[in-house]
């Protein structure tokens, strides 16, 4: 037996350790062995393997074979590794314009959009902002609900429309805009009607007159406007203002003389002895074409 450190150690016959030291290193080669059949590194993290480095025009025209061949997916993730791999390279820019439209191809429309605002702030001049001004309005469009859900959609859609044709006048994708404009203004006519309709069947009148009125003063060429004409005499006549529900008869009757809902606010009228008049001073005089 002899002393080390103030600790006893017993040494047998054969030279080996006994006692609290044999103990210690019998726990840590436990460990060890532990360590090597887990691949466990206790001198720090594993080391993560090196990635491939492959030439950016390499990379890319694999993602658009990819995409010729409708493996958007795979694209995607080439496309991705360009990015990473080559951050300086001329290239980058081309992979980022399509992963935008890889992405609105494949009905990704929020990953499109993020792509598209990648594209937008590193590259605000590039030839290509008008095509992906007009894939991110499309995706924003192409998520558009019915009109008893929220449009913020619609208004996005619209947003983006109008600031490619606003800045983009003569570009190829100005025309398609316009059109899709139409439709998103719709939806904005077609959700006020709604709001308009529910308050009017609660007997909420100046609500409904509210966003009936919204209908005729900015959505003036939506498919919303004979009726929203028609419900603003029903509601001006419930509460008694027999000149507004007068003018708006009469404004609906000036544009669209052939229309069935301008039968039916004649009809509503003339039940109480009125015919229809724009009254002088009113604001529905502003609105015949």
């Amino acid at each position: 037996m002899t002393e080390e450190d103030g600790q006893f150690v017993t040494v047998d016959g054969f030279g080996r350790l006994t006692g609290r030291v044999s103990r210690f290193l019998a726990v840590g080669l436990v460990a060890l062995a532990l360590a090597g059949c887990s691949g466990f590194n206790l001198f720090g993290p594993p080391k993560v393997k090196d990635e491939v480095i492959i030439p950016a025009e390499a990379l890319y025209q694999q993602a658009l074979d990819d995409m010729d061949a409708q493996r958007y997916l795979t694209a995607i993730k080439l496309l991705e590794k360009l990015d990473r791999q080559h951050p300086r390279s001329p290239t980058t820019e081309k992979s980022k314009l399509m992963q935008v439209y890889a992405n609105y191809r494949i009905g990704k429309f929020d990953e499109s959009i993020l792509a598209a605002d990648r594209y937008l702030a590193i590259y605000p001049s590039g030839k290509d902002v008008p095509y992906v001004l007009y894939l991110k309005g499309t995706s924003y469009f192409g998520q558009i609900k019915d009109i008893t859900r929220d449009q913020q959609l619609s208004r996005d859609s619209i947003d983006t429309y109008n600031l490619l044709i606003s800045n983009y006048p003569k570009s190829e994708y100005a025309k398609d805009a316009k059109e899709k404009l139409v439709v998103a203004y719709d939806q904005l006519a077609g959700k006020e009607m709604s709001v308009g309709r529910y308050y009017l069947g609660q007997g909420q009148y100046a609500a409904a007159i509210n966003r009936f009125r919204t209908v005729v003063e900015k959505y003036q060429t939506s498919t919303h406007i004979e009726e929203a004409l028609f419900r603003l005499t029903e509601a001006n006549l419930s509460l008694g203002l027999v000149n507004e529900a007068r003018s708006a008869a009469a404004v609906l009757g000036h544009n669209y003389p052939s229309s069935a809902w301008y039968k039916e606010a004649f009809d509503l009228l003339a039940k109480q002895g009125l015919t229809p008049q724009v009254a002088e001073g009113s604001w529905l005089a502003a609105q015949r074409n």
